[in-house]
């Protein structure tokens, strides 16, 4: 099934959508009238939540799609088009006011309703000079304005509510269309779109809304066709995706942010229980802000035994939570897309449709890929934070915007890893020098995906791959220096000496292999357990090497360099694992 397809048969399912012709917008105001058309009286429809107020969601007609153009919503406008009013230069807003009271006044003649009579009696009547104290405030202008007799107002009844407004209404988008064509979305006859709405809510895109179908260029005109034509979709198809696109863009049930691409996810299914558990199980799968005090008990045990890689999760929560596991597994279409802004259309990141059990058994591997020992501090990592391991400083707005979506797919899906996952992780490590759990779990998953290599997920002391021996040898070294000098060193060898290390090591083992001898003739003197020990350790390490005439290559491939940094953290770790683990958590929180 297509995207626009899968869209459209999520608009059936929702909850809380608008019906054809109507959209949910954020109104800010409503203008009492009186019959005779003056202002009756002027209220905010600010809902405070916190310190912040926001306004208020409403039910109106829908909205016609703007860019640049000048075109007036009908019975409802921000305060440039229905008063003449902004807060900016206002350049237009003589024109915009125009042409919210030419629509009206078209709209509504001989209309004998007198809530809309009254609309028409005030635009006969309003100058943008009445903007002003007491009646009007500052705080009012950029609003969206509805409208409604002051009579009705208190009872919460504007005047698109009204029944001749809404017959009005329907007459108005009543299709017109004398050639009627086959919808490429739903197969049936009808009029076609010639403007699909906008898409509101993608992050980093246009306020105003984008598009993921659009025309709107000669070059794209084709034996004739323009806009919509191109690609006929039915007034219907194009408003039910995008209403069902905007509805899940705008709820944090259906909705993660994965790097630069704001990521919706629905499932369809006879059995309606099964689908919500399967929408509440996701985000617990990729989404840092969902623990397991948040979700559901039946979601919390399924989290828990997918991220301790259990195969048998259908079989034993059957038992355990009442038929749970089968129905995550059997009979739910699954669907994930990721959307990513692009001027003013949308870039299709990914997208994912398959039964959920597929979902999950490719989870399942990922979870298997990035296991390590010892773990991170805080538990199994979301997704999130693992992308914070590929930014500069592990700031969110610096995730490499493509490598995040490519490692979303190629999750979903079961697939290789993206290759840069790989480079990425290394260019931070060789930068600021650090190889914790969540940058070596992230390599490891590389090698053993893309590579089909035998990843040591612990300490190996018989792994001979030499990657992972000068690995674990530079930790030793680091160790030595760490036991002669103490803690306390400007610099360690490993500030000096990773990035160089890791990749050309013939160049910098020789100069690491004559100071550590200086280190133990000093841990000798004052430790002489310590000294023995290291330095079997070490003898040990080198024995691993072949061949011994040239136990240090001139460099490193990137596979290598990889096994270098899984060396090191496994040898690192086996030294020093409480202190580790702490200076993980200190390091692991810097993204906000």
């Amino acid at each position: 099934m297509s995207i626009l397809a899968s869209l459209t048969r999520a608009y059936t399912r929702l909850k809380d959508v608008p019906p054809p012709g109507y959209s949910i917008e954020n109104i800010g105001l409503v203008v009492g009238l009186n019959e005779d058309g003056s202002v009756a009286s002027v209220t905010p429809l600010f809902d405070q939540e916190g310190r912040k107020r926001k306004s208020r969601r409403m039910l109106v007609p829908q909205p016609v799609k703007k860019s640049s153009n000048i075109a007036s919503n009908f019975l409802w406008e921000k305060t440039s088009y229905a008063l003449g009013i902004t807060a900016g230069e206002g350049k237009r807003t003589e024109r915009e006011h125009a042409a919210f009271r030419e629509r009206h006044e078209r709209e509504l003649a001989g209309t004998d309703d007198p809530g809309l009579q009254a609309l028409l009696l005030f635009l006969q009547k309003w100058s943008p000079d009445q903007f002003a104290p007491p009646l009007w405030n500052d705080d009012y202008k950029d609003q969206n304005v509805v409208f409604a007799l002051e009579s009705e107002r208190l009872g919460n009844v504007y005047l698109h509510d009204r029944p001749a407004a809404k017959t009005l209404w329907a007459k108005i988008k009543a299709p017109q269309d004398d050639n009627p064509q086959v919808c490429l979305v739903t197969g049936d006859r009808g009029p076609v779109a010639r403007l699909h709405p906008s898409i509101k809510g993608v992050w980093g895109a246009q306020s105003s809304g984008a598009s993921i179908v659009s025309f709107n260029l000669d070059a794209f005109t084709s034996y004739g066709h323009e806009q919509g034509d191109n690609a006929p979709v039915s007034e219907y198809a194009a408003f039910a995706y995008t209403t069902a696109l905007n509805r899940m863009l705008s709820d944090p049930e259906h909705r993660i942010q994965v790097g630069d691409a704001s990521t919706v996810f629905w499932a369809d299914a006879e059995d309606a229980e099964a689908a919500l558990l399967a929408e509440a199980l996701f985000p617990a799968l990729f989404d840092p802000s969902v623990t397991e005090a948040s979700v559901r008990d039946d979601v919390s045990i399924l989290l828990q035994r997918l991220q301790r890689g259990d195969q048998d999760i259908g079989d034993d929560l059957a038992l355990r939570a009442g038929e749970l596991g089968e129905k995550v597994q059997k009979g739910i279409r699954f669907y994930v897309l990721g959307l990513a802004p692009n001027a003013a259309r949308l870039s299709i990141r990914f997208y994912y449709e398959s039964d959920f059990g597929d979902l999950l058994k490719n989870y399942q591997r990922f979870v298997d890929d990035m296991r390590i020992e010892p773990p991170w501090y805080g538990g199994f990592p979301s997704l999130y934070r693992y992308l914070l391991e590929t930014a500069v400083l592990r700031k969110k707005e610096n995730v490499p915007p493509n490598l995040a979506g490519e490692w979303m797919r190629s999750i979903l899906n079961g697939t290789l890893y993206p290759i840069s996952l790989l480079s990425t992780v290394l260019l931070r490590i060789r930068a600021d020098g650090e190889v914790n759990a969540l940058r070596a779990s992230m390599l490891k998953a590389v090698l053993t995906r893309n590579f089909k290599m035998e990843v040591p997920v612990a300490l190996d002391p018989n792994e001979r791959d030499k990657g992972y021996v000068l690995g674990r040898l530079f930790a030793v070294y680091e160790e030595m220096q760490r036991a002669a000098l103490g803690d306390r060193v400007n610099a360690t060898i490993k500030d000096k000496f990773y990035a160089a290390a890791s990749s050309t090591p013939g160049r910098v083992f020789s100069i690491l292999e004559n100071g550590s001898t200086n280190h133990l003739t000093k841990i000798r003197k004052v430790n002489y357990g310590r000294f023995v020990n290291l330095q079997k350790l070490q003898e040990e390490i080198m024995d691993l090497l072949e061949p011994a005439d040239e136990p240090f290559p001139a460099y490193f491939s990137a596979r290598e360099q990889a096994m270098f940094g899984l060396g090191y953290h496994h040898q690192h770790s086996a030294f020093r694992p409480r202190k580790n683990t702490q200076t993980e958590a200190s390091s692991g929180e810097t993204s906000e």
